[in-house]
């Protein structure tokens, strides 16, 4: 499959996902709804999620950046870093984003930001010291794709989503279980398998939300890699670049749950490869993104 048809085919996979999303809270909603004969849960549903989309659209670069314990650098710092960004930037159309340094000896990166014109790239150490200049191009050449394809604000908006579904299974739980406890007779009985529906919903929704944000988490890496590929027009360059990540045992001390998805590789050594990990994990498995890579027509 060639670059561009991959990158056609992961846009129309994750947009497929997202919608998804959107009506898993819509369905949750109107049966809360139903159950409480109130429509005012579904609207709040709703207008809860676009609140936290539109509160993580703002602040979560800045929240990110502190989680990752990133600082920032200026041209002075590291030119040829800042050289090597500018030159792909240029290539790219894209507005030259901040620079940030994570202080660790595991090679990573991510992105952020709400927008290209407020992006951020942030390195470890480590990903400076080890990896030679097209092999780091590759990786910065992925991150800046991240920001081309907006994946940030997609990120956002899937883990905003996903967290909107455990608060609404839990709420529905909580009070079906209560109007349970105040029925008898036949209400009773129905308020029971309502509270059995319920506590079904409570286990498989927050589950089916975590593997949409996964799937999209997943598509949105291998889109990267197809656009990064094309930006550089040397897919191998990020292929070795991902061999030498993924040999890479070191830790990452300010590596968390939240902020894991963002890296270009799992921060979290260690996870396996059992058919039950790959299932859970936000990022492809790296030998299949490189074997894509090396697959990949430029």
């Amino acid at each position: 499959m060639s670059l561009y048809r991959q990158a056609e085919s992961n846009t129309r996979k994750t947009w497929l996902y997202l919608s998804f999303f959107f009506v898993l809270i819509i369905a949750l909603g109107w049966i809360i709804s139903y159950y409480l004969e109130t429509p005012v849960i579904l609207y709040w549903a709703v207008g809860l999620s676009l609140f936290f989309n539109f509160f993580a659209y703002w602040y979560s670069d800045k929240m990110v950046l502190s989680i990752s314990q990133a600082k920032p650098i200026e041209k002075q710092d590291n030119p040829e870093l800042y050289r090597l960004v500018e030159n792909l930037c240029l290539t790219a159309g894209l507005p030259l984003p901040k620079i940030y340094i994570i202080d660790s000896v595991q090679p990573n990166a991510f992105a952020t930001g709400r927008d290209a014109r407020h992006a951020v790239v942030a390195v470890t150490r480590g990903l400076l010291e080890k990896l030679e200049r097209v092999e780091l191009e590759g990786v910065i050449a992925h991150e800046l794709a991240h920001i081309g394809n907006k994946d940030m604000l997609l990120q956002t908006v899937v883990v905003v989503l996903a967290g909107t579904v455990a608060m609404l299974t839990d709420f529905f739980f909580r009070i079906s279980f209560r109007s349970n406890s105040r029925s008898n007779g036949k209400e009773g009985q129905v308020k029971l398998i309502m509270m059995f529906v319920s506590l079904a919903l409570m286990i498989l929704a927050p589950i089916i939300a975590q593997l949409i944000k996964m799937a999209i988490s997943r598509k949105r890496e291998y889109l990267a890699d197809a656009s990064g590929a094309l930006l550089t027009r040397y897919p191998e360059g990020l292929a070795r670049a991902l061999e030498k990540i993924s040999q890479d045992n070191n830790p990452l001390p300010s590596a968390n749950n939240a902020t894991s998805h963002l890296y270009i590789a799992n921060p979290f050594r260690g996870s396996g490869s059992s058919w039950l990990n790959r299932v859970f994990l936000t990022h492809p498995p790296i030998e299949d993104r490189i074997k894509a890579l090396r697959g990949m027509e430029v």
